[in-house]
């Protein structure tokens, strides 16, 4: 929905903008990019990243630059003309660089010249570790997900031979967007042109912060058709076919939805029209499939299908697409997901497919949706307590201007998590810097900035204050805290894990403001970072996750609940540590995806394990240990869950 769409793109460029204030200093900025920053949330779809090389700058000509601008920048000078439309060479004119971008030179007719191969090299110990190239990207997994991540130059200026697209922008999109798409230039991707003199050493300009602010200035309509181009092409175009036999990619359907709707196709971009929209599209990718040609939006002379759709299976592509096109629009039953939704419109013409939000989702639902996106982007990275302080200083200064209702609550959710992790952090840096009684005032003063937190973040964060009081061997304050937890975690009314009772949870927050229902009525997984270890037991696990691309284990809050009054009741009660014992147990054995989500049963597993072990029952240790390795490897812990295994046998 509208909605959906406009707190996905709110909350990922809330957490951007923090992160990018906060680390001005750095040589590099970090820029999302792709469907997923669009807001889309496709089965198939990565996360695209962006990282800015922000000491270089490139510019057109000489005219561009002064001198002065040498003190913070290092130049660099485009020379495309030897390239094909829309790629250029990149030339240090004075020769000054950074050492890794220096590293990556050659030397062209007495001029030196960055290599756009020798550069994907260089920046290659740069990216995440088991990442592979692929274009001009690294590709690679990171906690579940496939991303790609680019290194580019940034041009503060917009391309010459681009100009002619601000004449073309005459219904859109709007002066305003037309402006500030110049005024923000373009960037370059290190990859070249396979017909350039250079093609190992060319460089792409790239567009896509322009084509991010284009799919931004869509309106729902035009945007949901092309949503229905991306599943067409994904669901029916290139359904099981390799990716090497691939002609047609997502850009090419981007760039038929921003020409079609520049083209003013369709006069009228409305829910009542959707089916029609896509039509429009669907004739525009035909036409250019039959001549061979899809246009660059920015620069026409740049075709998109040179090398790729050409030939014999070209000439197949568009057969298959013209049966398409004599069977009518009927063809997108095919797709499951679109069918779904299209087959009552169709059997029925004075039908119209609703995009109205009310009637297509509940309440309920749009919250979870809501939540769990605010939780994957709560990813601010402190290691120290200078980076704490930096981020509540930028959060202060946001809170002072204008905010929506979403960036309000996004806000109120960074802060708990800097308070956590600051709280998190001052016992251990002052373990070594403060005295016996500064050390207690800093461990008091972590206490309380936990229960501040507690009072603004989610209902399962007051576990962050049982996690610090059994960190402190502070078992009574512990069990205390988690009886606390056990009445607000057990409401009928609460969201967790895409579960929740829609009727109890309107009844109990229904219509007020996100930032209430978070404190009141939704929990969410409780994060262990690595280079804290709140739990002891775990340390094996941090230890091992640390020297892997996981900074953190995630485990669910119920799970942690009965974990530490298992743990807590082992000094003062060991009836009711026995107890706890058996509701952990019931709860791993028993639950149905309610309060373990799948991905988080391998650490489930794993924690059953060590309390059984603790306990002295070495058969049910063994048993959880296994049925840890069985579950999907989110966690990637096997190797210290066959440890432990081996452990029960000395």
């Amino acid at each position: 929905t509208a909605q959906q769409i406009g707190f996905r793109r709110e909350i990922a460029d809330t957490d951007e903008l923090l992160t990018n204030q906060a680390d001005r200093s750095t040589a590099m900025k970090k820029v999302e990019s792709g469907s997923h920053k669009e807001g889309f949330r496709l089965d198939e779809s990565d996360i695209d990243f962006m990282i800015l090389l922000t000491e270089h700058r490139v510019v057109w000509h000489s005219s561009q630059f002064h001198f002065s601008d040498m003190l913070d920048l290092a130049l660099i000078l485009c020379d495309s003309s030897g390239s094909p439309p829309g790629y250029t060479l990149l030339r240090l004119p004075f020769e000054v660089a950074s050492d890794v971008v220096l590293s990556a030179c050659i030397r062209v007719n007495g001029h030196l010249y960055i290599s756009s191969s020798k550069c994907r090299e260089a920046m290659r110990p740069l990216s995440l570790l088991g990442s592979t190239i692929h274009g001009p990207c690294s590709n690679g997994i990171l906690a579940g997900l496939e991303y790609d991540q680019a290194f580019c130059f940034v041009s503060d200026f917009w391309p010459p031979f681009a100009s002619s697209w601000k004449d073309r922008c005459h219904s859109w999109p709007c002066p305003n967007v037309v402006n500030d798409i110049i005024r923000n230039g373009c960037h370059f991707a290190a990859i070249g042109h396979k017909l350039g003199n250079l093609a190992d050493h060319e460089w792409r300009i790239s567009f896509s912060q322009a084509e991010h602010k284009l799919v931004y200035s869509m309106n729902h309509a035009q945007f949901l058709t092309y949503g229905m181009l991306k599943l067409f092409l994904n669901e029916i175009i290139n359904n099981e076919l390799d990716e090497e036999d691939q002609q047609l990619c997502s850009y090419h359907m981007k760039t038929g939805v921003f020409w079609a709707i520049q083209q003013n196709s369709l006069l009228h971009w409305c829910q009542e029209n959707l089916l029609a929209g896509f039509w429009v599209c669907f004739k525009l990718l035909l036409k250019w499939v039959y001549e061979g040609v899809c246009p660059n939006f920015f620069i026409p002379q740049n075709n998109l299908f040179f090398g790729k759709v050409c030939g014999q299976p070209q000439k197949n592509l568009f057969v298959f697409l013209y049966k398409m096109y004599e069977h009518g629009i009927n063809f997108l039953l095919q797709s499951p997901t679109i069918g779904s939704y299209i087959i009552d419109v169709l059997c029925n013409p004075r039908l119209c497919i609703t995009t109205d939000e009310h009637s297509l989702m509940s309440e309920a639902e749009v919250d979870d949706d809501f939540f769990s996106e605010m939780f994957k982007n709560d990813t601010l990275y402190m290691s120290n307590l200078q980076d704490c302080i930096k981020f509540l200083v930028m959060v202060e200064k946001l809170v002072e201007s204008p905010l929506t209702d979403c960036q309000v609550v996004m806000l109120q959710k960074h802060t708990a998590s800097v308070l956590q992790k600051t709280a998190s952090i001052l016992p251990t840096y002052s373990d070594s810097i403060l005295s016996n009684k500064e050390m207690y005032v800093a461990e008091k003063l972590s206490g309380r900035l936990l229960k501040l937190a507690a009072q603004f973040g989610f209902v399962s964060d007051i576990l962050y204050i049982a996690l610090f009081y059994y960190k402190s061997r502070r078992y009574r304050n512990a069990s205390h805290v988690l009886e606390l937890a056990k009445v607000k975690l057990v409401q009928p009314y609460l969201m967790y894990n895409e579960q929740v009772d829609g009727e109890m949870y309107t009844e109990a927050v229904g219509g007020q403001p996100w930032s209430i229902k978070m404190r009141k009525a939704v929990a969410r997984d409780i994060i262990l970072y690595n280079d804290i270890f709140y739990v002891k037991e775990l340390e094996p696990e941090h230890q091992f996750l640390s020297h892997s691309l996981r900074d953190a284990m995630f485990v669910p809050p119920f799970i942690i609940l009965h974990m530490l009054e298992f743990l807590c009741c082992r000094q003062t009660d060991t009836m009711k540590a026995q107890t706890a014992l058996e509701d952990l147990q019931f709860l791993v054995h028993h639950d149905e995806n309610e309060f373990i989500p799948i991905p988080l049963r391998d650490i489930s597993w794993e924690i059953l394990g060590i309390c059984h072990q603790m306990a002295g029952n070495l058969q049910a240790a063994r048993y959880s240990y296994q049925q840890s390795l069985r579950q999907d490897p989110l966690h990637e812990i096997q190797t210290v869950t066959r440890q432990r295994i081996q452990e029960l046998h000395m």
